[in-house]
Order: C-alpha cells, then sequence, then structure tokens
C-alpha cells in the first residue's frame, strides 16, 4: 500500500524526515540475500532563520532527483483508526471506509485523503469479521507537504506515516514465525507497534516524550515508568485477546539516545515478556556508515530508517 501515494532513478528509497530542527534523510538499498545496506544518512538543520525547512538545499546536494523519495507526515497531521473491514466490493471500500470514519475524525470526513492497511486475520479460525487500520489526513495537510517539496524540486513520491516505518524495522526483526513487539520514543511520544509474517497488526501511542524520559529522576522517572508500563500492558493483553493465533517473540525497546535511563531493565522486571534492547546493526548492513553504530545516531534516524526501508504494497 502506499500511503497518500502522489504520482530511470537510484534503486532503493530516500527518505526525508521533517523535524522541529531540521530534516534527517536516509537511502537504503535491499538485496536479496543480504542485510539492507545504508547507503547515506545526512542532516541538515534549519535555515538560519529558524523557520524554514533547508529542503531546496538538500535537493541539490544530494542530488535528490535521482531517487524515489519518500517522507513521514507528524504523528499531529493524521489519525491511525481501527475499524471493521465493511463486506463491500473492492471498488467500494474506500466509499464505506469514509462512512464509517464520519464520527470517528475530528475534522469533515469530506476534508480527507485516506488509505487503508488491511489486518490479517486468523485463517483457520471460524469466519467473522475483521479490522482495518485507516489513516486519514487532511486534505490541506497533504497539499502542502507536496507544495513543499515540489518548490525544493525534490520528487516525492510517497507521503507516509511512522507506524508503517517502524512497522519497516520491526519486521526485519522477526524469526520462528513469531510476532515482534517494537517500543520507540521520540519528542512527540511513544510508539507501541506489533507485527506478525510482515503485517502491522498493532499501533499505540504512548503520552511519554524521550525528553521527559532521559531527564526525568527520582520518584518522577519512577511515575512515568509506571505509566508506560501499564499502557504497555493494556495493549498487549488488549492484542493478546484479539490476536490469539500470534505468539510476541518479546519486546525490542528503540535506542533512547545512548542514555542509559534504567527503563530496559524496568520493563524486563514488570512485564511478562522479555525485553530486549534493539540495536540497527542486528539488520542493516552498516558498513558505509558505521559512524551509525552509535545509538544517538540511531534514535535521530530511527524513523528516517525506516521509512527508507519501504517496500511497494498493494493499494486497497
Amino acid at each position: 500500500m502506499g500511503l497518500f501515494t502522489k504520482d530511470k532513478r537510484t534503486a532503493g528509497w530516500m527518505s526525508i524526515v521533517l523535524h522541529d530542527d531540521g530534516a534527517r534523510a536516509a537511502h537504503i538499498l535491499r538485496g536479496p540475500n543480504a542485510k539492507p545496506s545504508v547507503e547515506w544518512i545526512a542532516s541538515y538543520p534549519l535555515n538560519k532563520s529558524g523557520d524554514e525547512m533547508p529542503l531546496e538545499k538538500m535537493a541539490k546536494e544530494l542530488r535528490a532527483n535521482r531517487y524515489a523519495c519518500t517522507t513521514l507526515l507528524a504523528s499531529s497531521e493524521y489519525q491511525l483508526l481501527s475499524v471493521e473491514a465493511p463486506t463491500v466490493p473492492q471498488e467500494e471500500l474506500k466509499t464505506a471506509i469514509r462512512w464509517r470514519l464520519k464520527d470517528m475524525l475530528d475534522f469533515r470526513v469530506d476534508d480527507a485523503t485516506i488509505d487503508v492497511l488491511d489486518v490479517p486475520f486468523d485463517k483457520d479460525a471460524p469466519a467473522r469479521t475483521h479490522s482495518m487500520y485507516v489513516a486519514a489526513a487532511r486534505n490541506q495537510v497533504i497539499e502542502q507537504r507536496q507544495t513543499l517539496f515540489n518548490d525544493a524540486k525534490i520528487p516525492l513520491k510517497v507521503i507516509d506515516i511512522p507506524d508503517l516505518a517502524q512497522r519497516n524495522i520491526s519486521v526485519l526483526l522477526e524469526s520462528d514465525g513469531r510476532g515482534v513487539a517494537l517500543l520507540s520514543f521520540d519528542a512527540s511520544g511513544g510508539l507501541l507497534t506489533v507485527t506478525y509474517a510482515g503485517e502491522l497488526y498493532l499501533s499505540r501511542r504512548i503520552d511519554v516524550t524521550l525528553t521527559q524520559i532521559t531527564k526525568a529522576s527520582g520518584e518522577e522517572k519512577i511515575a512515568l515508568f509506571e505509566k508506560i508500563t501499564l499502557e504497555l500492558q493494556r495493549s498487549l493483553d488488549h492484542f493478546d485477546r484479539q490476536y490469539h493465533f500470534i505468539s510476541v517473540a518479546a519486546l525490542q525497546l528503540a535506542p533512547l539516545g545512548g542514555v542509559h535511563t534504567g527503563l530496559a531493565d524496568y520493563l524486563a522486571s514488570n512485564l511478562y515478556l522479555p525485553v530486549e534492547s534493539f540495536n540497527f546493526e542486528t539488520i542493516l548492513d552498516l558498513a558505509k556508515v558505521p559512524e551509525l553504530k552509535a545509538t544517538d545516531l540511531q534514535q535521530r534516524y530511527f524513523f528516517a530508517l525506516g521509512a527508507a526501508l519501504r517496500l511497494e504494497e498493494k493499494v486497497l
């Protein structure tokens, strides 16, 4: 599926992810029998005015017109909603989904750009309804992002969302036919995803930011850790009830910026799942960018790398 897709370049995806302090980019190549290779990464701070993204500079220096380019919406720019899949012909799916979204969005459904991600169900279970994820963003947000990249002469092919960028990473961690839970934190908060057989089954936001985790101490830190643990327990319990045919192997905790926070140890002591600290070295070839072995850079480029790991998907 190409979320918010617009429509002979260099192979692989180039991602450009916008942040409050500037933009980060990555290019990844996938081979048939090897780890995906990170070809390069790049970071560009805001322009001197402090309010303009340096996209024109990126376009020129990175020769962006050679690539298939993707970017991500910020968490505040879209809603990801779980809905019951309507029993309608394929060609009527999005119309039926729009009808169901009427009372679920915080803006008019007529002003929304939507895309749909199917959530596979247990084929051995009795026939029943199943869920779909629907990503919805205001038309104005999509148009503004397209204009921003067009003005910089960057050929933007896809506007994606962080949930699927994280899914792309989580899928590479799967093994032995079991699911993987992946938990990351950044300036906008926490994101928990669960994947199985290459599919996204669960996505949940946690209202705790990376800054809160790294700066807190004493009782404040314990309170944050308790909040995170409770959210994880609720989400994973819900997942177990809804998808009992999937066994989750572990909770992978994404890098938190090179600072030892104690969160991994706390979660390991309070969750029933094994907790492992995730490192990109286990799933990506970093030979061309050895600086990415540093966990602070892995945190900074987490979503840029996830977006650049994109694979083309069929559109529903």
